[in-house]
């Protein structure tokens, strides 16, 4: 039995297990992977102390800190079901089940599929949802972006060093990124934007060779050898039945981090807080650790 289950491992759960190991709560993280979205991320220029990052360093950072600490932890496990009975949360995963007296939900999001004809069928095979991981790989290449948020700015702002064009695709008339990354793409020669797009299909043999695009005027064919899927991030709540949520799937919190059932905090990506980013999810894991050890101090 511990007093505090954490399920997740990216800017929010780490720093709720920085918060509950300074705290000397007896707790258990078990997440999926470590870093969550923070590795997908490119260019960091927004995160507080640092003036540039890399993802990848910041979410090394981030296990770095974790790691000082004796915490015990389960990795590769995913969260499938969560409830309370009594006083008592239980945490089922794909290999055990947990017990203990709360629970903070930091499981983050992922990313939204096209739903178009081949992206099943090329998925890691022209195509993916990751240009920090896969953008190597497409070294003096066409390249599709599809999205039209920071996700596939971020994404573009990669592929400018490493492709030989690329088409900013966005299914939206203007593009809602950032303004300071926006200017950066336009002032590059290999950005194609197109706006008020949208992708049908993606074509290729046995890998990605094409993708079919729609507008208002007409549909036609564009040679890509890869296709980036930018598209927004659906919240990895699915095994939190019982717990309120929006109509976006995120989950309901206030300003303390506790949900409709008390014991139970939520912190991240995967709530309902309305700005996604890193150093917003780290401030609300710190938030929902503090609100779990005030309750225990109070239910002890």
């Amino acid at each position: 039995m511990y007093d505090l289950i954490i399920a997740g491992a990216g800017p929010a759960g780490i720093t709720a297990s920085v918060y509950a190991a300074r705290q000397r709560i007896n707790f258990l993280l078990i997440t999926k992977d470590i870093g969550g979205q923070t590795v997908l991320s490119a260019d960091i220029e927004n995160y507080t102390g640092y003036q540039f990052v890399t993802g990848l360093e910041l979410a090394a950072k981030f296990e770095e800190h974790m790691k000082k600490y004796d915490i015990e932890l389960k990795e590769n496990e995913e969260a499938k079901e969560i409830r309370k009975e009594g006083n008592i949360v239980s945490l089922k995963t794909d290999k055990g089940s947990y017990e203990a007296k709360t629970a903070i939900i930091a499981s983050g999001k992922h990313s939204r599929k096209l739903d178009v004809p081949g992206e099943a069928e090329f998925k890691n095979k022209g195509l993916t949802y990751c240009a920090t991981c896969d953008g190597p790989l497409f070294a003096e290449k066409d390249v599709a972006v599809i999205g039209g948020g920071n996700s596939a700015l971020d994404a573009t702002l990669q592929l400018i060093n490493i492709a030989r064009r690329i088409y900013l695709i966005d299914i939206a008339p203007e593009l809602k990124g950032e303004a300071i990354t926006q200017e950066k793409i336009r002032a590059s020669k290999k950005v194609s934007i197109l706006n008020n797009t949208q992708i049908t299909a993606v074509l290729g043999d046995r890998m990605v060779s094409a993708i079919k695009i729609k507008t208002k005027e007409a549909e036609k064919t564009l040679s890509a050898q890869g296709v980036f899927v930018e598209i927004g991030l659906i919240p990895n709540s699915e095994f939190t039945r019982g717990i309120d949520k929006n109509k976006q799937d995120e989950i309901k919190i206030n300003c303390r981090n506790e949900t409709n059932i008390p014991g139970i905090f939520a912190a991240g990506d995967v709530t309902d807080v309305p700005e996604k980013q890193i150093i917003i999810a780290a401030g609300e894991g710190s938030k929902a650790a503090l609100s779990a050890f005030r309750y225990l101090s109070q239910h002890r």
